[in-house]
């Protein structure tokens, strides 16, 4: 089926397609129009016209907006959950959920729309500030380019389209290569709402071509990115002035104290370490087990996880499915193999059946395999052993990345010592990094980027603050 992207109200076809296969079955799904530079220019130069008709719609129509797509996929969630499992093997349990998810974080965009103000200045507070007023606003920035991920193609799409509808900007949207089906229903979806035509665009195809395009183009003021540290920084050097928004990913460890009840610990942990086929920014990676627990913990995480039911993304009983791409499962092997030259050994899983990746946990792996320091972003998990919190914290510290990071401690010294230590940008006490809900600010330090979101915070990234002084003199 031919599909067209979505440009000023309008569905474009192009000159060229390509194949979008299933990861599961690899069957062709769809036919992907792969936009051209014009056509990206086009999508820009729409948006950058529209820029004005937006910032002049009220706080209180720009909510409404949002509430009723957030109403569009509550009338729709079946069929935006089955073409998430369709283009990217994520099981329909977890699609179901991140409709869920999306639809609160539209409702989160809504009500924010309503509370976004600037603030009072005290003038007087200063020696030559007499007899002055002063406040700030906050001005729409104007057009936003998005770049999102396959992972969660509707949730992470909302976390940039919601904010920047509440702040008043304009949109060019470039969803991932795999999961473009997602993007273009949320455009159906906007297409019925009242949002003006040409502020929310879809451009689909090359990421090189469209990408560049975006970051290149100076009516483009902000890029808002969710992907890989390689492509981040090559955003960040082309970008010049342009606002930049970079969530990068991460290899999240989590410390494991003695003394804790394992058995409302481990299901967390397999579901930290898993779900999505471990294709999660904040996926448990790395776990650091204190040596009195550490035998325990690793039979009772290795039993449940070989329960985990393996199969297709449409069932309903199923946990995990194919990954993403043939590729990425035989990156993810490579990396196992190169863990056990180094001394790892293979707790479960480990090699590819059917199709699919099994769910895999390896032991006393060296800091310098790749499972360990790079972002795996497969169904693979670390379990090491430590002989103190120290050590712990030392070792989630010991690497590039810094997006979240979690403790499991019944002792409240330890617990604060390590919100303190640990070098993320959010820290989960008694709980797993991969927790994450739609309104807290998320975003991480070191080679995991820079600005937040959480749809608040996104929303102070895509607006910029203008500062208001009056002489009453």
């Amino acid at each position: 089926m031919k599909k067209h992207y979505y440009v000023d109200g309008e569905w474009k076809s192009s000159n060229k397609y390509t194949e979008l296969l299933s990861p599961h079955t690899k069957e062709a799904i769809a036919q992907i129009p792969q936009a051209t530079l014009e056509d990206v220019e086009t999508a820009i130069d729409i948006a950058y016209e529209t820029r004005k008709q937006m910032a002049a719609l009220t706080a209180y129509e720009r909510a409404a907006i949002l509430e009723q797509i957030g109403q569009l996929f509550m009338d729709n969630r079946q069929k935006a959950a089955e073409i998430i499992s369709l283009e990217a093997a994520k099981p329909i349990k977890y699609a179901l959920g991140e409709i869920d998810r999306t639809i609160e974080t539209y409702k989160f965009a809504a009500e924010e729309a309503k509370r976004l103000t600037g603030e009072m200045i005290p003038m007087d507070a200063a020696k030559n500030g007499a007899n002055r007023f002063g406040y700030t606003i906050e001005e729409p920035i104007g057009v936003i380019g998005a770049i999102t991920p396959f992972n969660f193609p509707q949730n992470l799409v909302a976390h940039k389209v919601g904010p920047a509808i509440a702040a008043g900007n304009t949109i060019v949207l470039k969803p991932a290569s795999q999961t473009p089906l997602s993007a273009l229903f949320l455009a159906e979806l906007i297409d019925q709402t009242a949002l003006p035509k040409g502020v929310f665009n879809v451009v689909t195809g090359s990421g090189k071509t469209i990408g560049d395009a975006l970051v290149k183009n100076d009516k483009v003021k902000m890029i808002t990115f969710t992907g890989s540290p390689a492509v981040g920084k090559g955003i960040q050097e082309k970008a010049g002035l342009k606002k930049v928004a970079l969530e990068l990913g991460s290899n999240s460890g989590l410390i494991i104290d003695k003394n804790v009840d394992l058995a409302k610990i481990v299901p967390k942990c397999v579901m930290g370490a898993f779900s999505n086929q471990g294709q999660v920014c904040i996926s448990l990676q790395r776990t650091y087990v204190m040596d009195e627990i550490y035998d325990e913990f690793l039979e009772q995480f290795s039993t449940l996880t070989n329960q985990l039911v393996i199969g297709s993304p449409d069932e309903e009983s199923t946990d995990i499915s194919a990954m993403i791409h043939p590729d990425e499962q035989a990156r993810a092997l490579s990396w196992v193999q190169e863990a056990v030259e180094q001394g790892s050994k293979i707790i479960s899983g480990g090699t590819i059946e059917n199709g699919v990746f099994l769910p895999t946990i390896l032991a006393n792996v060296s800091s310098t395999s790749k499972v360990s320091c790079q972002e795996v972003f497969a169904p693979i998990v670390v379990v090491n052993r430590i002989s103190s919190i120290q050590e712990g914290i030392s070792a989630i510290n010991n690497s590039d990345f810094g997006l979240q990071a979690g403790i499991f401690t019944n002792d409240i010294q330890t617990a604060f010592k390590a919100s303190k230590e640990l070098q993320v940008g959010g820290v989960m006490i008694n709980d797993i990094p991969t927790y994450r809900i739609d309104q807290m600010p998320y975003g991480g330090v070191k080679e995991s980027g820079t600005g937040k979101e959480g749809v608040k915070y996104a929303i102070h990234e895509m607006t910029e603050t203008k500062l208001v002084v009056w002489n009453q003199q």
